[in-house]
């Protein structure tokens, strides 16, 4: 039992290098390719974890080199666009200028009951509203409204905006990062000041705080009753 245990470890972390090795995708993100690649690792640890008879080496070995083989194919697609249409296909347009590409939608075998449900799943319920619906080489479809059906933007009102930039995170679980409150030039002292203002001293209350950037500080304490505070 231990020795099941030891190589279910070894292969577990022999796996989660190799994954991180393909970068930081979800499954629905995974090209073809990529795909083959995460059966393949899957179906061999699955393999040396069920039978210990199996030589610990003789699966080590084949994922890291499905691995390696990974890793040097991403590197040709990387350089070579020619590459890339092999490998990974190319994207295709399957409603343009607001009709429907009936040869792409034959040649990609996608019926228009699937096309409109694709569309329904994007908050589109009707094609005339589409002028462009993109394939990508994903499987994920890409749309372009019509310039009458998109949101109106700020822009489209004349209506200056204020940059919005990603708030910093300041604590997590009581834990203060001084990392991004040197990055926006503030020290633990500033945020121990602005917590006291709301009754608060010391940071290890706090469950989570932020900065935006325009300086307002949000948090939430970890009482049951603490709430987001500005």
């Amino acid at each position: 039992m231990l020795l099941l245990v030891i190589r279910t470890v070894i292969l577990y972390i022999t796996v989660v290098f190799a994954m991180r090795l393909m970068g930081r995708r979800q499954v629905g993100q995974l090209q073809a390719f990529e795909l083959v690649v995460v059966i393949i690792i899957s179906a061999i640890a699955a393999i040396a974890m069920e039978d210990v008879g199996v030589p610990l080496i003789n699966s080590v070995v084949p994922i890291l080199t499905v691995m390696l083989l990974q890793v040097i194919l991403s590197l040709v697609n990387l350089k070579s666009e020619r590459a890339r249409g092999v490998v990974c296909g190319r994207p295709s347009v399957v409603i343009e200028n607001g009709k429907l590409v009936e040869g792409e939608l034959k040649r990609l075998r996608i019926n228009l009951n699937d096309l409109l449900e694709q569309l329904r799943a994007k908050n589109f319920f009707n094609i005339a509203d589409v002028e462009y619906a993109i394939f990508e080489t994903n499987g994920h479809l890409s749309i372009i409204p019509k310039s009458q059906k998109r949101p109106v933007q700020p822009e489209d009102l004349g209506i200056p905006t204020k940059y919005e930039g990603l708030p910093t995170t300041l604590i997590i679980d009581g834990v203060v990062n001084r990392d991004n409150l040197r990055k926006i030039n503030l020290d633990e002292n500033w945020l121990k000041t602005e917590l006291a203002k709301f009754g608060i001293d010391d940071p290890g209350e706090v469950f989570f705080a932020s900065i935006d950037t325009l300086g307002r500080l949000f948090f939430q304490t970890k009482l049951p009753d603490g709430g987001g505070r500005r």
